[in-house]
């Protein structure tokens, strides 16, 4: 199953970044699922420049719990100065956004929407 994290707000790349990087260290993450830094902006050929990386796109294998990741999600909410607003959203269209100070409401969304594909 493919997740992709998103941000509001004008520090969506940097909040994207920090996220990835966070769950990067996450042992049984990087095991068990891909994780890489995703634009939002759909490129257009022959332009140059580069794009804003923005999104944070997760595909989640069998050996990963919906609990694991949102707890690491949740602990790295907790981790910022401002509770980043994120959205969480699977390919099929279901999503969920977490925000205010609540790890567990967070950890409990992710769960959820997460374990509905299942």
């Amino acid at each position: 199953m493919q997740v992709l994290f998103r941000f509001a707000g004008d520090s969506a790349e940097d909040q994207a970044r920090s996220l990835h990087d966070w769950l990067l260290l996450d042992r049984d993450i990087r095991r068990a699922a891909v994780l890489e830094m995703v634009s939002s902006s759909p490129s257009v050929a022959g332009q140059q420049g580069t794009a804003i990386l923005d999104l944070v796109s997760l595909v989640l294998g069998n050996g990963i719990s919906a609990a694991s990741l949102g707890v690491s999600v949740a602990s790295w909410r907790a981790t910022r100065p401002q509770h980043p607003t994120v959205t969480v959203e699977r390919t099929d269209g279901s999503k969920v956004t977490i925000s205010g100070t609540s790890s567990d409401e967070a950890r409990r969304l992710l769960e959820q929407l997460l374990n509905e594909s299942r």
